[in-house]
């Protein structure tokens, strides 16, 4: 009797302690899981998904030949995921949804010219800045579509993005607003050539890009409308510090090296867009 009652306190006892040293391993993987930054995450699965929209030429786009992704930031992204030691995978977005994307999760970083700006620095981390310019717009070469400065744009129909800050600025001087889901530069271009529209208030070296692609449309860069000073960055979650830095270190590595420069040159006609442009503004 004495043995049997001896031999279940200890059986008791040992299965109070194994259940113990369960419970402890539960609360330390509990932990760790708790613990686990983004960038943990990035590095274990040894890829990062970025969002672009492949309908922006220059910085990013198919190749008529190829179908290849391509473009200034699609590249910067790919050198940069070579340094970060990071497959990258791309996800075609446009442009509302790249950044509602990067909000929720979904994907780690947008790359697709998108401007910083106080109130997107307040939602978003962006990075060290890859590329400066400034605003200009494309009209139809003929007439400079009536617009000789920005107070024009009354009446005009302006096309882009709805939460671009260049349709911003359109609707400040009382453009009508024509807005299209992540079509072609080839789209957009041709309505203001055909006078389906006016106006592309844009970025100067993306217009550049995009109006010398298609020399057999009735359009130009304007000759005296400057505006708006830009600097662009990677787009990433608020909650995403430590890829930041990460990020942000490569970079700057990237522009120290002359890297970025050399990916600016090929894209932009030998132009180098991490350089501030100096210009005065109309």
């Amino acid at each position: 009797m004495y043995t049997y009652f001896t031999k279940k306190k200890m059986l008791m006892a040992t299965g109070t302690i194994t259940v113990a040293m369960l419970a402890g391993c539960g609360n330390a993987e509990n932990e760790t899981a708790e613990t686990k930054t983004a960038w943990d995450e990035i590095q274990e699965q040894g890829s990062m998904t970025v969002a672009t929209s492949g309908t922006l030429l220059a910085t990013s786009f198919r190749d008529e030949e190829s179908d290849e992704l391509t473009g200034f930031e699609v590249e910067v992204v790919r050198e940069l995921g070579e340094r970060l030691d990071l497959d990258i995978e791309f996800t075609e977005l446009g442009f509302d949804e790249m950044l509602t994307s990067v909000n929720t999760g979904q994907i780690d970083m947008a790359a697709n010219d998108i401007e910083i700006t106080e109130d997107r620095a307040e939602q978003f981390i962006f990075s060290t800045p890859i590329k400066y310019s400034y605003g200009t717009a494309v009209v139809r070469k003929d007439d400079l579509s009536g617009i000789s400065s920005l107070d024009d744009l009354a009446g005009k129909k302006a096309a882009g993005a709805s939460t671009s800050i260049y349709m911003e600025i359109a609707r400040e001087y009382g453009a009508e607003e024509v807005t299209y889901d992540n079509a072609t530069n080839e789209v957009y271009l041709r309505d203001v050539s055909i006078g389906r529209t006016d106006v592309i208030l844009n970025d100067y070296y993306l217009s550049t890009f995009g109006v010398a692609a298609f020399p057999e449309l009735n359009i130009t860069i304007h000759p005296d409308i400057k505006y708006a000073p830009s600097e662009v960055g990677l787009v990433m979650s608020k909650d995403n510090t430590e890829l930041a830095e990460n990020v942000n270190k490569a970079l700057e590595e990237m522009l120290e090296d002359g890297t970025i420069t050399e990916i600016s040159e090929e894209f932009f006609g030998g132009a180098d867009v991490s350089v501030k442009p100096d210009i005065e503004e109309n």
